[in-house]
């Protein structure tokens, strides 16, 4: 549970009444972006105020007959999808380059150069969205941003979201081990030789060519045979 000390107001306005609850705003941000929250965590005081600068509780027969439920939980949620969540000015500058670096990391992780074939860096997304000017939603979720970012860095860079397949033979001494190891990935076809060699077709992120490659020489010591397969 937050302390009070670093709890936001979030506050939402229906039917000619204030609901106005005490939250942790990283967790508040988080749950308009989509994700579930124990109420225990978000809230800094298990209350519904109508003003919480002066304490005052909204009534319980207001809060029931306007959101047809007294479970905190749901109407918490309401309050701040609904509603606005008070931020500072250096809350909401931290919170918007924690949503920039996780832009940046999907897009280095799911996307490559389509004319090389290679991931793109983050450093170079990175620059691509300074050029571009990109407006980082705070509240939005990670998924709803990328198609209008990946639509104006195009203008800059050459980069596409794409999912590879890659064939990947594992030799008898590291199959054991190494197809247990691929599972973390999308197996799209498997089967055993005759000699305890091991045979994947895995699909993959782009942008986790090089770390594939990478991991299945240094697993292997470099006896693993790799083969991205042309769509």
């Amino acid at each position: 549970m937050v302390s009070l000390e670093k709890a936001v107001i979030a506050r939402y306005s229906l039917a000619g009444h204030k609901f106005e609850i005490l939250v942790d705003p990283n967790l508040a941000t988080d749950v308009k972006s989509g994700k579930d929250i124990p109420i225990n965590d978000l809230m800094a005081i298990d209350r519904v105020f109508k003003d919480a600068n002066k304490g005052e509780e909204q009534s319980p027969e207001t809060i029931k007959s306007t959101f047809k439920t007294e479970d905190l939980g749901e109407i918490s949620k309401i309050i701040i999808t609904k509603g606005e969540v008070q931020l500072t000015t250096d809350q909401r500058r931290a919170l918007k380059e924690k949503k920039t670096q996780e832009i940046i990391a999907y897009f280095a992780r799911h996307s490559m150069n389509p004319q090389t074939k290679a991931p793109n860096p983050p450093q170079r997304i990175e620059n691509a969205m300074a050029e571009a000017r990109i407006t980082v939603d705070i509240f939005k979720p990670v998924q709803e941003q990328i198609p209008l970012i990946l639509k104006e860095i195009k203008k800059i860079i050459p980069i596409s979201i794409e999912n590879l397949e890659v064939a990947i033979m594992l030799p008898a001494a590291y199959a054991g081990k190494g197809q247990s190891f691929l599972h973390r990935y999308v197996i799209k076809k498997h089967e055993w030789q005759p000699d305890g060699s091991f045979i994947a077709v895995v699909e993959i992120p782009a942008g986790l060519k090089n770390d594939i490659i990478g991991e299945m020489n240094k697993f292997t010591q470099g006896t693993a045979n790799i083969r991205f397969i042309e769509k």
